[in-house]
């Protein structure tokens, strides 16, 4: 049995395929560093102290200057000239005029070492020193539990009724025939052009007659009559299941409810994952509309509208409240990283071809 080499031009092909994909994969690595470099500059700011972070000339990583204590007592550490040319990293422990003493970190049973000239020229040595307690004091000022509590309780309450809401108007758009139906669709749709700002007023006056400013009521009950933009997503994923498994769900006697439930519900996991996805982070991060409702109630406020609050009180310190923010980012980054998971297996476990 023979085989045959590769010709001259397959190899060509393959080489320029090859070139492409690494050209491919070096600007997609360039474009997430350039979108991440917000982010990286955000951790290491949050890593410094209140000095390094007003100090220009200490660059963008947490470093301090080091200091050695010896004897009881702490020393800084400068970069010390020698004699034979080279440069020594030494405590300075006696300061002097035109000489001083220093003291070596690294063999302090060396003894003392005499240097002539002045100290005062001699540069600090600096290091990596990343100020981990910024998070606790941050956790501990923000009284974040506390935060994350109601920021959960509004984010899942909240993502719950719009899915299920949602669903069933999708559904209904999707599934049954009645009159008017693609104008009432229509008209559904339209809400979406409608900006948030025209209809501010009106629901303020409203709730605030209801008694209902200063709860989180004006937030959650509106969630129970669905959304424009996620009952156009589940409409268009509804439209993909095949009728089939319907009809065979209504030989077997059930009805539309049992069906919605039994068939339409588990066959579209990808979709309400991902509007449950995107309803959750939009809640976790909403911040105008808690602000305004929950104004005369600092206790239940979610965690944006208390890292508001934090950033006023602290606004000379940059560092603290960059940390709390990556306390609050903590978590929707975990969730999203798990339910990646999730949407991927309801892809699989769906067992139809769409």
């Amino acid at each position: 049995m023979t085989t045959t080499q590769p010709t001259e031009n397959a190899l060509r092909r393959r080489r320029r395929g090859t070139l492409l994909t690494l050209c491919t994969t070096l600007g997609a690595l360039l474009l997430a560093a350039v979108f991440l470099m917000p982010l990286g500059y955000g951790i290491a700011t949050s890593l410094k102290d209140k000095d390094g972070v007003s100090d220009p000339d200490t660059g963008v990583l947490p470093v301090s200057a080091l200091t050695f204590d010896y004897e009881g007592e702490t020393h800084d550490v400068y970069a010390v000239p020698m004699p034979d040319g080279s440069t020594r990293d030494l405590a300075l422990i006696e300061p002097g005029r035109e000489s001083s003493v220093f003291i070596d970190p690294d063999d302090p049973e060396a003894g003392p070492i005499e240097w002539d000239g002045r100290w005062r020229t001699l540069d600090r040595v600096t290091g990596l020193d990343p100020q981990w307690g910024n998070f606790t004091e941050a956790w501990n000022t923000i009284s974040f539990l506390r935060l994350t509590g109601w920021t959960l309780m509004y984010a899942l309450v909240t993502m719950a009724f719009t899915v299920a809401s949602s669903a069933w108007v999708a559904y209904g758009f999707a599934r049954f025939r009645f009159p008017g139906r693609g104008l009432l669709f229509g008209l559904l749709m339209a809400t979406i052009l409608l900006p948030p700002a025209v209809t501010l007023v009106p629901k303020y006056a409203v709730f605030l007659q209801m008694g209902w400013v200063g709860t989180y009521l004006p937030l959650i009950v509106p969630q129970l009559f669905a959304n424009a933009f996620n009952v156009f997503l589940l409409r268009q994923y509804f439209l993909t299941i095949p009728r089939e498994l319907e009809e065979a769900a209504r030989i077997d006697g059930a009805g539309p409810i049992r069906t919605f439930l039994r068939v339409i519900v588990p066959q579209s996991i990808p979709a309400l994952t991902a509007v449950s996805l995107f309803h959750f982070f939009y809640a976790w991060n909403d911040f105008f509309e808690p602000l305004l409702y929950l104004a005369g109630n600092r206790d239940i406020v979610p965690i944006g509208v208390g890292l508001s609050y934090f950033s006023g009180v602290y606004n000379s310190e940059p560092h603290l409240i960059l940390a709390a923010s990556l306390l609050a980012l903590a978590l929707p980054v975990a969730i999203f990283l798990a339910a990646q998971r999730v949407f991927v297996q309801g892809i699989v476990v769906t067992g139809v071809d769409k």
